[in-house]
């Protein structure tokens, strides 16, 4: 029997394990000795950390099906030695499970006091614990240390961290910050906050998977939804309210990139990335984005989807304030909540209503606002609310919130790729980021009213993915009842897989269910896909194009065809 070790990596701040930073391990185990395997590991670990005087540190387990996260806390300036300390207890607990004799103890302990005494800094940790006593935030990388953020921020670069005396903690103040997480509609949610907070008069800073952004300014295009975005964010001193997109895989792979936020969303729950570091159903998904509820303590309020089940059984758990938001206006824990003195944005008939000590505030009617397609975009209705009741929750006031919801006109300069509409040439084009099933049928939904003659989607899926879920991407999509396919390769998101494997899968699951192959082509990359969607279409068609990679490449050529009265039928210009 032998353990097998599948990921080995540093948690710089709370996660799914702790509110400690620390070190994981992601293991592998046969079910029949797991638990035999998971205490010859955790016995190896702490004989380890009395070791090397680490008595105080917690060792942290989770299980899940075929496998576990083997955790322990550690040091923030000894987390690459806190790496090695799990990985020595893992190759111990295989020996003895083999009857073979363990790795010796004092000259591995004597290794790894070395390890830590040269990775230790003591100046950062002295800062460390003074920010946590004055109650600002402390943030560390390879390259700088900070404390407080925004205006409040003071930054040193690492080798130069001062003394806690030398530091003018008059100066020094964190502003207010909010996360946002959920398997769609962070990006959505993330800009439509900062419109509002620009509404107010607030600068607003805020990284999502497109890019960091400091008011009007981008500091950064890409994804950046991870630790690195909002460090970004954090430490740019123009910044009077944070807005951080904290995607699933940086919340698995790092952690949280701070210890207190003001408010945190979790926009919906929906299966995507499955079996990726334990996280293989959707309750464990769930905690997964329910981690940011850590940052909050009692003081902050955490914003849930009424309308997601799985949300519904999580938000009663734990002591932080909720603002349910929703589309049902009917639905009970509205009622439940708003009894019992809580908050709650929610949908009354097409006015979006924000409900709080007994009193109902008008926001925006929903031809007012124009993402939500006459509310026919669903989705985008919740992230309006959403998005309402995480200003709400900072304090934001009820007219401001409504005048930067209608301010938001969500198009591609505001809005880029997420459902942005395009009159060009006779024909209507949707450009998209849907990306997993949940997000293909809100998108699918949104544009079943609009008018055409044919239709077309063009879709694609990384590697990363099981064929599942490629084949339920599919399916998802059928329902547009396209009349023209196109299935997109994107190299550099194969991710192990065969060059025309995903789309092949994606092919046979739509022949499966009805499409004729002549309906169905392939093109070699994401930008090729749109030029033969564009070169296949008449007036009148309508286009579904689902773009990840090349998102930037095709709003441009789509504007610039309207600028040049291109007319569908006429040659695409390259």
């Amino acid at each position: 029997m032998t353990i097998i070790q599948t990921d080995s990596r540093r948690l710089t701040g709370p996660n799914l394990l702790s509110d400690r930073a620390g070190a994981v391990l992601d293991v592998a185990l046969p079910e029949p000795q797991a638990e035999a395997a998971i205490a010859a590991w955790t016995d190896a670990v702490g004989t380890m950390l009395r070791a090397i005087d680490w008595s105080a540190e917690e060792i942290r387990v989770r299980r899940f099906a075929g496998g576990a996260n083997l955790a322990i806390s550690a040091p923030i300036d000894a987390l690459y030695a806190a790496t090695e300390v799990t990985e020595w207890a893992l190759a111990a607990a295989n020996a003895v499970l083999a009857g073979t004799p363990i790795p010796d103890l004092a000259q591995a302990g004597t290794r790894l006091r070395q390890l830590i005494d040269a990775e230790r800094r003591p100046a950062v940790l002295a800062l460390s614990r003074a920010a946590s006593s004055r109650g600002v935030t402390f943030l560390v990388d390879e390259a700088l240390v900070s404390v407080g953020t925004g205006t409040g921020v003071r930054c040193w670069p690492v080798a130069e961290a001062p003394s806690p005396e030398a530091v003018e903690w008059s100066a020094v103040h964190d502003v207010p910050t909010v996360l946002v997480t959920g398997s769609n509609g962070k990006t959505t949610t993330v800009r439509l906050l900062a419109a509002i907070l620009s509404t107010a008069g607030k600068v607003p800073g805020f990284c999502c998977s497109d890019s960091v952004s400091v008011g009007d300014e981008s500091l950064a295009e890409g994804d950046w939804s991870g630790p690195g975005g909002a460090r970004m964010v954090l430490r740019d001193p123009r910044v009077q309210v944070a807005v951080l997109e904290t995607a699933r895989g940086g919340i698995l792979r790092r952690g949280l990139a701070v210890r207190r936020a003001d408010a945190a969303i979790v926009t919906n729950i929906a299966a995507d990335h499955m079996g990726e570091f334990g996280v293989s159903d959707l309750e464990s998904l769930a905690e997964t984005k329910l981690v940011v509820r850590r940052a909050l303590g009692t003081g902050g309020r955490l914003v849930l989807n009424a309308d997601d089940p799985v949300l519904v059984r999580h938000g009663v758990a734990g002591q932080t304030p909720i603002i349910w938001f929703g589309l049902t206006p009917g639905n009970p824990v509205f009622h439940a909540h708003l009894r019992a003195g809580g908050e709650a944005a929610l949908l009354e008939e097409d006015r979006l209503i924000l409900a709080r000590e007994g009193q109902r505030f008008p926001l925006a009617r929903l031809a007012d606002l124009p993402m939500t397609l006459g509310g026919a975009a669903r989705h985008n209705i919740a992230n309006a609310l959403g998005s309402a009741a995480l200003a709400a929750g900072i304090g934001v006031p009820p007219d401001v919130i409504a005048a930067g919801l209608t301010a938001f006109r969500g198009g591609p300069n505001e809005n880029p790729g997420r459902l942005n509409l395009f009159s060009v040439g006779g024909v209507t084009a949707v450009v998209d980021y849907a990306h997993n099933p949940h997000g293909m049928t809100a998108l699918v939904a949104s544009v079943a009213a609009l008018p055409a003659t044919r239709r077309l989607i063009l879709m694609g899926q990384a590697g990363d993915r099981d064929d599942q879920a490629l084949r339920a991407l599919a399916r998802s999509a059928w329902p547009f009842a396209p009349d023209r396919i196109v299935l997109k390769e994107m190299a550099q998101y194969r991710r192990g897989r065969a060059p025309g494997e995903i789309g092949g899968i994606m092919r046979e699951e739509f022949l499966r269910m009805g499409a004729t192959p002549e309906t169905i082509t392939e093109a070699d990359s994401e930008f090729a896909a749109v030029h033969e969607a564009l070169a296949w279409a008449r007036p009148g068609d309508l286009l579904l194009l689902t773009v990840h990679s090349d998102r930037e490449r095709v709003l441009a050529l789509l504007d610039g065809l309207r600028t040049q009265g291109w007319r569908a039928g006429n040659r695409v210009p390259s």
